[in-house]
C-alpha cells in the first residue's frame, strides 16, 4: 500500500505538537516536608505501653521529648519498657520514688542522639543518657554483635531485639525489662555513726588524763599530815626538857 504524499507531511507536524504538549505539561510536586515526628503515635502503635505513656504524662515529659525530638539536629533514641517489664518491677517500685526520681528514670531510658542498632555497638561506654548532668554520668552500657545488642546499667541487662521506629530524627527500641540505674536502685553506702558524746567538763578531743594525774592523791595527803604532827610533838618535848633542867 502506497503512502500518501499527504500523510507524510502531517506526521512531522504531530509529532512537534506532542513534543510540545509534553513540555507545556506541570511537573509533579516535589514531596513536601514531613511533618513533626509524634512519638505518642508511635508508642500508642505498638500496643503494650500503657504505663510508660501514663509515667510520661504524669510527669509531663512527653511534650519535652517531643519539643527535643523536632529541634535537635542529632536526634534522640529511647527505650520503651513494656508494660510487663514494669509488672516485672519489685512491689512498690515506682511508689518509693518521688517527682523528680522517676523523671530522672524516664529520662536514663533516653539518649540526647540518634542511634541505629548498628550505631549502638561503635559507641564509646558508658553513653551519658537524658538524666546525666550535676550529679554525675547517669550512662548505659552496649555489647553485642552483628545485629544483636545488649544493654546494660549495671543492674540490669536486655536484648534490643526490633525497633518500633529507626528514622531519623528518632529511634524507638521496645526493652522488655526497666533500666534502673544504680544511681536510684543501687546498694546505698552505710551512713557514718555519730561521734561519742563528749565527757562533762573536757573539752572535745582532748584526753582528761592529764587532769587525773594533776590530782593529788589522798593517801600520800594524810601521810605527810601525820609526819609533820609528829615533828611538833617531837619539838616541843625537848623544848620542855629544857625548861625544867
Amino acid at each position: 500500500m502506497a503512502t500518501s504524499p499527504f500523510s507524510l507531511v502531517l506526521l512531522p507536524l504531530f509529532l512537534s505538537l506532542s513534543l510540545h504538549a509534553q513540555a507545556q505539561a506541570p511537573a509533579a510536586p516535589a514531596p513536601g516536608p514531613s511533618g513533626p515526628v509524634n512519638f505518642t503515635a508511635v508508642l500508642v502503635k505498638g500496643g503494650q505501653f500503657v504505663t510508660f505513656i501514663s509515667l510520661l504524662n504524669k510527669t509531663q515529659t512527653f511534650n519535652q521529648i517531643e519539643n527535643q525530638i523536632n529541634s535537635s539536629s542529632e536526634g534522640m533514641t529511647i527505650f520503651a519498657p513494656t508494660d510487663n517489664a514494669f509488672n516485672n518491677l519489685k512491689s512498690g517500685a515506682l511508689n518509693d520514688l518521688n517527682q523528680q526520681q522517676q523523671v530522672q528514670l524516664l529520662q536514663y531510658h533516653m539518649l540526647p542522639k540518634f542511634y541505629s542498632l548498628s550505631n549502638l555497638l561503635l559507641v564509646s561506654n558508658p553513653v551519658p543518657t537524658q538524666a546525666s548532668g550535676q550529679e554525675g554520668v547517669w550512662g548505659l552500657n552496649f555489647s553485642g554483635k552483628s545485629n544483636q545488642v545488649n544493654v546494660s546499667t549495671g543492674l540490669v541487662e536486655v536484648q534490643l531485639n526490633n525497633a518500633l521506629r529507626q528514622d531519623f530524627p528518632l529511634a524507638v527500641y521496645p526493652v522488655d525489662k526497666v533500666l534502673l540505674p544504680e544511681e536510684l536502685f543501687g546498694v546505698k553506702p552505710p551512713s557514718a555513726s555519730p561521734p561519742a558524746p563528749a565527757t562533762k567538763g573536757s573539752s572535745p578531743g582532748k584526753s582528761n588524763s592529764s587532769d587525773t594525774a594533776a590530782e593529788p592523791s589522798p593517801g600520800k595527803n594524810s601521810a605527810g599530815g601525820r609526819n609533820v604532827a609528829l615533828g611538833l610533838i617531837f619539838g616541843l618535848g625537848f623544848v620542855s626538857m629544857g625548861i625544867l633542867s
